[in-house]
């Protein structure tokens, strides 16, 4: 039987376009930010005049904004009265416990957005142009905005991940959140343990902002800060859990085997090391999100990547753990949690999404 012929693509002279004119979609999501739009049209009654009042703003400026916003999807427009969509109601409204808006402090950050000017040098060279190890160079202040505008992303997929990495765990655990950040998935799992102690590593003012937020969820007192670069400070322990969260995808393979080794010395036998990764499928094009990450580290990393399951695998492997196993993420923009697992107690083969290791006896 013959194969039915794929339909043809139509040519799109709009896509290009579009691609060619997106920077103008951040500029105006930033600016709308920035002015409080998505607060005014949330309070109402979100008609211009009103809406410019409320953001010290020209009519003219605040009307052509609006409606830009409303062609891209992020706000709706009735009878001259702007209006939320669901989108904007949950994630851009301050008034809404779920707004990201103040990620906009850190993805609009001028230092990420440079080495973007120069990607056709970048992608001759592959690698960045920035200087040194790029984004991750030693002390660089981005991570204190990171830690300060990225926990509101972070902050739902926290507690799913704190119940998957602790696993029914009510006793004594150690806890080891390397490149911490704001802390907030260290800090879940003292949330929910209450005998759980965590050492956080990240650089020392990177560790005030999550020392803050421990403080802040009540478990300060069993938080401790361990200030240093992940590769060359002392873990002590030994820990039942490591935590790796958006780390590994800044360093080239080798590094990471290295660095998984370390923390392999650092648990104790059974233990588990924990990452959560942006992880495309085999084809490298899909998912689109995480796979379009693996650009965001050509443009700011010496070697980083986004890596497939089965190079996460085959790392955690090569660094001594066995039993490797994926969790999918149910929310959050970052579709994986890759979780090692004690050789002990296997998860049941219907929870395997796909192969991947705990420390081994």
């Amino acid at each position: 039987m013959a194969s039915t012929p794929q339909t043809a693509e139509a040519p799109n002279p709009a896509l290009v376009f579009e691609t060619l004119t997106a920077y103008q979609r951040s500029a105006a999501l930033r600016a709308a930010i920035e002015l409080d739009i998505f607060r005014a049209v949330g309070e109402g009654p979100g008609d211009v005049p009103s809406l410019a009042k409320h953001c010290s703003a020209s009519e003219r400026g605040v009307r052509i904004l609006c409606d830009y916003l409303t062609i891209i999807g992020l706000l709706r427009k009735d009878d001259g009265h702007y209006r939320h969509t669901q989108t904007s109601a949950m994630f851009l409204d301050p008034r809404s416990p779920a707004c990201i808006a103040a990620t906009a402090r850190f993805l609009g950050n001028p230092a990420l957005h440079e080495p973007f000017a120069h990607l056709t040098d970048i992608v001759r060279k592959g690698t960045t142009t920035l200087p040194g190890q790029g984004s991750v160079e030693p002390e660089n202040p981005i991570w204190v905005e990171f830690a300060h505008s990225m926990a509101p992303m972070m902050a739902p997929m926290a507690a799913p991940l704190g119940s998957i990495v602790l696993d029914g765990h009510n006793g004594a655990v150690h806890v080891l959140d390397i490149a911490a950040g704001h802390g907030l998935f260290g800090i879940e799992v003292a949330k929910q343990n209450p005998q759980a102690r965590v050492t956080a590593v990240d650089w020392a003012p990177v560790l005030e902002v999550a020392h803050s937020n421990a403080q802040k969820a009540g478990v300060a007192d069993r938080y401790t800060k361990l200030p240093g670069s992940a590769f060359e400070v002392e873990y002590g322990g030994p820990y039942e859990i490591a935590l790796l969260t958006n780390f590994l995808h800044h360093f080239d393979p080798p590094t990471c085997v290295n660095l998984l080794k370390k923390v392999h010395g650092a648990l104790k036998p059974g233990g588990r090391a924990a990452a959560l990764e942006f992880v495309p499928n085999d084809d490298r094009v899909s998912p689109p999100m995480a796979a379009a990450f693996s650009l965001t580290m050509l443009a700011s990393t010496a070697s980083g990547d986004a890596y497939t399951l089965r190079e996460l695998g085959a790392m955690y492997r090569q660094a001594g753990f066995s039993n490797v196993t994926a969790h999918p993420v149910p929310t959050g923009p970052t579709p994986w949690w890759s979780d090692t697992n004690n050789n002990a107690h296997p998860l049941p083969r219907e929870n395997l999404h796909r192969q991947m290791g705990g420390r081994s006896t």
